[in-house]
């Protein structure tokens, strides 16, 4: 018999039909409840949450023990799910790493391109219609070939941005990390590493973050950290939305102490901060870090993956716990 599994929202097509052959799959397109959480937890083997999804402790309490015996999370990400809790009631959860290091890193980048040379609030007003026409002090920018670049998080997208920056626009990388890398991992890319982050950001034209969220780094940027960045700088954040205080940053960037942002997550997705919206100087993406059809797709085979092992017994090649 067929494991039922549960996807929480559509996957690409090749990967839903590739599911479809193995398993018994349901698909449902609105976000579950609390309660409708607990419910899956008795009626499926699987359940494939992505980074919308808000899995807390509750969800793995309770009196018997549940059929969900994996989560096979579509994303690398995973604080939005109490994985401490999972392991408690015995659930093993997976994720899908190493696929969408690329497509990251290059939102990363379009962030970083579109708020040094003002895309964003140069479309706004060709769409008005409001383009006077050519003249030499229009809409100017800052060029980033040559500046510094700061990165927060030097994992695997971390360094493939560090790698197109460095190569392509002749950036100085700075980064912040647990550790040091080894020399091999920057790939012949000069990086200068600073174990305080207080002691980097000051030195900064750009700050990319790409740490992972959670308890550790919540609010990591706030009033205090962000006074450090000079005026001149742009803050860019691709990893998870809470690192930022949001309204911090609004009045940052409202007061002239930051030259602008790009956000691609935010800290209670889909909502912003009202603030953003209203300004000129920040570039918001609606979460696109992944959003290749080719990356999209790896990542679903990645869940697959686990699952099949899930299915046959064999180790999950991604568990995360």
């Amino acid at each position: 018999m067929k494991l039922k599994i549960l996807l929480t929202r559509r996957w690409p097509d090749t990967i839903e039909k590739a599911l479809a052959e193995d398993f018994n799959v349901t698909i449902v397109d609105d976000p579950l409840t609390f309660d409708q959480w607990r419910q899956a937890m008795q009626e499926y083997d699987a359940l494939c949450p992505c980074v919308a999804d808000k899995l807390p402790a509750g969800i793995f309490q309770f009196d018997k023990p549940s059929r969900t015996k994996l989560i096979a999370n579509y994303g690398v990400g995973y604080n939005h799910i109490d994985i401490v809790a999972a392991a408690q009631a015995g659930v093993a959860v997976t994720n899908t790493p190493g696929v969408l290091t690329d497509a990251t890193a290059d939102i990363a980048l379009t962030l970083m391109l579109m708020i040094s040379r003002r895309a964003g609030e140069a479309e706004r007003q060709l769409r008005a219609g409001l383009w006077p026409g050519w003249y030499p002090t229009h809409l100017m920018g800052t060029s980033m070939t040559g500046k510094t670049l700061g990165i927060v998080g030097m994992g695997r997208i971390g360094q493939a941005l560090a790698m197109k920056a460095a190569h392509g626009f002749g950036m100085k990388i700075l980064y912040h990390n647990r550790r040091e890398l080894h020399d091999a991992r920057t790939q012949g890319m000069q990086a200068i590493y600073y174990k305080r982050l207080e002691n980097m950001l000051p030195k900064c034209d750009f700050v990319s973050l790409h740490c992972p969220g959670g308890t550790e780094t919540r609010h990591l940027f706030d009033t205090k950290m962000l006074s450090l960045l000079p005026t001149h700088s742009y803050l860019i954040n691709t990893a998870r939305g809470d690192i930022i205080d949001e309204n911090a940053l609004y009045l940052a960037l409202r007061e002239g102490n930051l030259a602008g942002a790009g956000l691609d997550v935010y800290e209670l997705e889909p909502s912003v901060e009202p603030g953003l919206l209203r300004l000129e100087n920040v570039v918001l993406l609606p979460h696109l870090g992944s959003a290749t059809l080719e990356t999209r797709t790896a990542m679903g085979e990645r869940a697959r993956q686990n699952l099949l092992a899930f299915a046959s017994g064999k180790e999950l090649p991604d568990r995360v716990v």
